[in-house]
């Protein structure tokens, strides 16, 4: 049974409703129904990638650049296998089971991740990531309200007004992922060191992690060619040649 605040979210979920609401009622108000601090929209693209799609905040938004970075942690294991995955108090979370998040989420604020996946059989549309600063689990109502959230966030991805997993869109849209610098820097450098492109994304989320940086900043570098990857693994200045 869903709660209140949950019955009211979903009502502004219908059809007629504009991207910037649904946004809005996703980020604040099911963050608040759902007793957290940041709520988090990712769909999946090639390769089973989460491509983030709304966020709330900066402590989220912090926490899934961190994610998509290392390719580990409870989001991909969502999508990986299609059931949620809780992490109620990272400070416990064994290092063997997400050994490089675990190691940096001490200097995050994030301190409890919920993620639930948004899927209907088969299909695998995205996951919805609840962060709390605070540890401690969910209680079965706030749970409830959160699958049932996924669930109408899946609906609605699979509708005509938000796009599916796969569909390309204008960079200026409303519903741009947030990542696309990433996958053009990572076709830059599938180019420029002749790497298939898993590979040039390992080069880059291998670098972020190096560097202390996220993925994002790093992609930006290399497209506004203020990076230069060789294939030793060391980063330059680009040459005159490279800027042209």
């Amino acid at each position: 049974m869903i709660s209140d605040s949950m019955a009211r979210i979903l009502r502004v979920l219908q059809p007629t409703e504009g991207s910037d609401t649904i946004a809005d009622v996703v980020t604040a108000a099911g963050a608040r129904a759902m007793g957290v601090d940041g709520l988090a929209v990712s769909l999946v693209t090639e390769g089973d990638l989460a491509e983030l799609l709304w966020c709330s905040d900066a402590t989220t938004r912090r926490f899934e650049d961190l994610q998509f970075t290392l390719g580990q942690g409870p989001g991909p294991d969502a999508i990986r296998t299609g059931a949620m995955v809780w992490a109620p108090d990272l400070a416990q979370v064994p290092l063997a089971r997400w050994p490089a998040l675990v190691m940096e989420a001490p200097a995050l604020d994030t301190r409890a991740v919920f993620c639930f996946p948004m899927s209907i059989g088969a299909i695998n549309v995205g996951v919805l990531t609840a962060v709390r600063r605070t540890p401690g689990p969910m209680t079965a109502q706030q749970t409830d309200d959160a699958t049932i959230l996924a669930a109408a966030l899946t609906a609605r991805c699979l509708g005509s007004s938000t796009p599916q997993p796969g569909t390309p869109f204008p960079a200026d849209s409303p519903h741009s992922l947030q990542h696309a610098v990433v996958h053009q820097a990572t076709g830059m450098l599938s180019v420029q060191l002749a790497l298939t492109l898993p590979q040039a994304l390992l080069r880059l989320r291998a670098h972020a992690y190096g560097s202390g940086r996220s993925i994002t900043d790093i992609s930006q570098d290399v497209v506004d060619r203020r990076l230069h990857l060789d294939p030793g693994g060391n980063s330059t200045p680009p040459t005159a040649e490279d800027k042209d």
